[in-house]
């Protein structure tokens, strides 16, 4: 684990006591604090407003920024970055990039909901240089050739999200190699580990299979946004940054680190807590801490089943904390103006997926001030599930918004890297797919 000098995490209260121990005045602490997380530097020497003579006496103490380091990166074709990050201590978890996000926010009554809402309606299809063919052909193939040639590949979103491995098509109906203009990108979101590994052991998640081997700190927590962020060269708020606490592990299992995390990002990295959104698999006390905290992100909570039995055969924590106490606490949760409950539900092909395990979660939810997002099923080496058909996943999502529900159904992104939701397992021990 990293060691106890590491100043990444600290908050200005910490720091300012750090300064008196070694007999500065508070103003230093300022000065740490806005080159920890305004100017995200990696080293102390960064830190030119702080006097060399204090820069060296911190690193005599022993004393060091403690960023993470990006040890590989797996780049989509979606343009999703998918990092493995090393910890101190050589233990690695992953966090994901994606540029315009997944469209998780929509309809949470954010700004970054409105934001997102905006930006798929305008969006329009890449325009192809180079045919490749007047057949679809297998994923591999194609990325093969665009490779060969430095091409970027898109893929047709609706074929891609249901696995029919094909490129993108033109007006015509032609595949193509589609060489993409560059553009910045309009917002990105940032997904963010907690543990290293998950306790929660749901059925249809790669991370499960690892088990937990430790809590995340504050700092590397926080320090997979910097890190990144870094890596990227974006600089919130000028750009515009959404964080999910939804990358490996339960983070109200880490409960005390994930909240520190997030005031510092808030506080100091320039990211506001409205940007940010944490997933819990339903930890009844925690859901009604979290509660009562001043600055938090919004709620996501992980249904996934329409009933007790399903559920607690998918999600084996449902034993000790079922649907009725989850949505009892989800119930009694204060919602801010315009701030909405998600329901997060992982569609399994013939286990959760039918019109009737729809009209069961209508019953559940009502009277929440709630929006759904669906996710069809990312497949994984070892998950004995699979994903629903298109025509499933519409029917079940038409059946709740018949019924007054707002529905989404989740985009997924990085799914050829191993990088979609409940992907996430250190990948190239898995696949042996390339990274940098």
């Amino acid at each position: 684990m990293s060691n106890g000098n590491t100043l990444l995490g600290m908050d200005l209260a910490q720091l300012t006591a750090l300064m008196a121990d070694l007999g500065e005045k508070p103003y230093r602490a300022k000065q740490l604090y806005v080159g920890l997380y305004g100017q995200r530097v990696e080293s102390l020497d960064a830190i030119s407003t702080l006097s060399k003579q204090l820069r060296e006496k911190l690193a005599e103490d022993g004393w060091m920024v403690g960023l993470p380091r990006l040890a590989k990166r797996f780049v989509s074709v979606d343009g999703t970055v998918r990092y493995l990050v090393e910890l101190a201590d050589g233990m690695t978890v992953e966090t994901v990039w994606m540029p315009d996000g997944d469209g998780g926010e929509a309809g949470d009554g954010s700004e970054a909901a409105e934001e997102a809402a905006a930006q798929f309606e305008g969006d329009t299809p890449a325009i192809a240089s180079k045919y490749i063919g007047e057949t679809e052909k297998n994923l591999d193939q194609v990325t093969a050739e665009a490779g060969a040639t430095g091409g970027i590949l898109l893929f047709d979103e609706g074929d891609a999200l249901f696995g029919k491995r094909s490129a993108v098509k033109d007006a015509h109906g032609r595949y193509a190699k589609a060489e993409v203009p560059q553009r910045s990108y309009r917002r990105a979101t940032i997904c963010v580990s907690s543990q290293v590994g998950c306790a929660v052991d749901c059925q249809f998640c790669l991370t499960a299979a690892l088990g937990v081997k430790r809590n995340l700190t504050a700092g590397e927590i926080a320090g997979q946004v910097i890190a990144v962020l870094n890596d990227q060269g974006a600089n919130p708020p000028e750009t515009r940054i959404n964080i999910v606490f939804m990358g490996m592990g339960e983070p109200f299992l880490n409960y005390a680190n994930f909240m520190q995390s997030v005031r510092v990002m808030a506080d100091g990295v320039g990211i506001p807590a409205s940007r940010m959104t944490v997933s819990t698999s339903g930890i009844v006390p925690r859901i009604e801490e979290f509660a009562n905290e001043a600055v938090r992100p919004k709620l996501a909570i992980s249904l996934n089943a329409s009933n007790e039995a399903t559920r607690t055969e998918i999600m084996p924590i449902n034993k000790k904390w079922t649907i009725e106490k989850l949505l009892t606490a989800a119930r009694a949760f204060p919602l801010k103006p315009r701030e909405w409950i998600t329901f997060e539900y992982v569609l399994l092909a013939g286990v959760n997926d039918a019109p009737e395990h729809a009209r069961e979660v209508i019953q559940l939810v009502r009277g929440i001030c709630c929006k759904l997002n669906l996710i069809a099923l990312n497949p994984g080496p070892g998950i004995a599930f699979s994903t629903p058909s298109r025509e499933s996943v519409a029917e079940f999502q038409q059946t709740l918004m018949r019924a007054g529900i707002p529905t989404y159904v989740r985009r997924p992104r990085g799914r050829d890297i191993y990088a979609a939701c409940g992907q996430l397992k250190r990948t190239e021990e898995l696949v042996g797919i390339g990274g940098t």
